[in-house]
């Protein structure tokens, strides 16, 4: 090879490195965080009594989006969150998906990580997957996921990691045995996920913490911390709520330690659905998880990014979870393209100057047994009490009408006062349940012959049967 071909060579490798390099500067990493089950009223910046310091902490240095909607329940939200489509277009309207269940999120979905990885992204997941295991097609590595580490269902042990006598904690899709509570291998793994991070390319990290969901368990310094709390439960709740900020703590705290630069990483914090009332709190909203009133689907969400996002300031305009998969793939540089229709919407304008809602309504869900609709500052409620994994219809029909403006804990149901308004909802809803995919409805229960499939690993059970705290 002659030497002005090799200096040609050099000069075009120099010159796409530092192309590659400069797009990579041009795009933020982006470490988006979910807690399950957290209530509206469970962190400090809405006077909670369990110190959230670090959720607090990305309150005051980002926006607030104070009428932030997901799912009343765990599944949905999250194949909302990586599709930008309603649950109801994904047969995951009706509840969880079960750890007996055939199904997961239909394998023709395009994901976020999967189009974020097209735009040159590294993709992370750490934390509760809730999407299907039964076959590998169904694991987050063959969804988009360069790395994985955590578990499969919900409701697992903290400490042993099993679920329905199978063994639930893995590492990039296969066992791994890890010694410790979730949520602090989970904010470690995370944390070692920035730390060995190449910065030449940008960084998604996804972590779906699996706090303070239940069941009811805690390292014993965090108990102890929450001793003057009188109700047990509570005092266990408070204590996994106190635990799951830390591991936000931890994870913030690596971004700046390993030299993420601020201006060029967006971090979002969500719940997943509303929390359960007799451990945490919704303060003002109606109702908890599983229900579609204001308590199961409004949830604390913040999104910080200096320089972008204004510091300290509160976003009062209804947006989706839906929506975080075409706002994310734009300020990535990627595109939509290859994906199903959306429901989200590009919220950026929203969140970054509090444009109005680029949605004129926002589906809340609907079932064949209930349903609810945003628009405006009117909402829709069909069968508001009938609760999530239903699998027959309710015996009493109702249909609810509440102006949340005026009205935010649903107190006064205008639908007498207002049917033309009640008409037009329930139009809006019926079109909508009218392009529902087929649901899955797993049964409540394992059945009699259910066996743990083998790609969750082998149960690994200390000698006394009991897990170590």
């Amino acid at each position: 090879m002659n030497s002005q071909l090799l200096r040609g060579l050099l000069s075009a490798t120099i010159l796409l490195f530092v192309v590659g390099a400069v797009q990579a500067a041009d795009r933020p990493n982006i470490v988006v965080m979910i807690a399950d089950d957290l209530g509206w009223g469970d962190v400090g910046f809405h006077g909670s009594r369990i110190e959230t310091p670090n959720i607090d902490h990305l309150a005051k240095r980002g926006t607030q989006l104070n009428q932030f909607y997901v799912q009343p329940v765990c599944s949905p939200t999250r194949g909302a969150f990586l599709t930008g489509r309603y649950p109801m277009r994904l047969g995951l309207q009706c509840g969880v998906v079960r750890p007996w269940a055939k199904h997961g999120l239909s394998l023709d979905e395009r994901t976020l990580p999967q189009a974020l990885r097209e735009a040159g992204y590294s993709t992370a997941i750490c934390g509760k997957w809730h999407l299907g295991h039964f076959q590998p097609e169904y694991l987050p590595t063959r969804r988009g996921f360069d790395l994985q580490y955590g578990h499969y269902n919900g409701a697992l042990d903290y400490f042993t990691h099993i679920r329905d006598g199978g063994f639930d904690w893995h590492r990039n899709d296969q066992p791994n045995y890890d010694e410790g509570y979730s949520t602090d291998l989970i904010g470690r793994a995370a944390v070692q996920i920035i730390a060995e991070h190449d910065q030449v390319k940008p960084l998604f990290l996804y972590v779906p913490l699996n706090a303070p969901h239940t069941p009811l368990q805690a390292p014993q310094e965090w108990l102890q911390k929450y001793a003057h709390f009188k109700q047990k439960n509570r005092q266990t709740y408070a204590a996994m709520v106190a635990c799951m900020d830390a591991a936000v703590g931890q994870i913030v705290g690596a971004l700046d330690e390993h030299h993420f630069p601020a201006e060029r990483t967006l971090i979002f914090f969500c719940s997943d659905n509303g929390g359960i009332r007799k451990l945490g709190s919704n303060r003002e909203l109606r109702d908890g998880k599983g229900s579609l009133y204001e308590g199961g689907v409004r949830v604390p969400a913040v999104a910080v990014w200096p320089g972008h996002v204004k510091a300290g300031a509160i976003v009062d305009e209804p947006l989706h979870i839906v929506d975080l998969y075409p706002t994310l793939l734009n300020l990535a540089g990627g595109t939509t393209e290859g994906s199903k229709p959306l429901d989200g919407r590009d919220a950026w304008p929203t969140i970054s100057q509090a444009k109005p809602s680029p949605h004129d309504s926002i589906l809340l869900n609907v079932t064949p047994f209930h349903g609810a609709l945003r628009a405006g500052d009117w909402k829709l409620i069909h069968n508001g009490h009938v609760g999530a994994n239903v699998t027959s219809a309710s015996d009493k029909e109702t249909w609810e009408l509440f102006n949340i403006k005026a009205d935010i804990s649903e107190e006064h149901d205008l639908s007498t006062e207002k049917p033309e308004i009640l008409a037009r909802l329930k139009q809006q809803l019926a079109a909508l349940a009218a392009q529902a995919a087929k649901p899955n409805i797993p049964p409540n229960q394992p059945p009699a012959d259910f066996q743990v499939p083998a790609i969750w690993g082998q149960a690994v059970v200390p000698a006394d049967g009991k897990p170590s705290r």
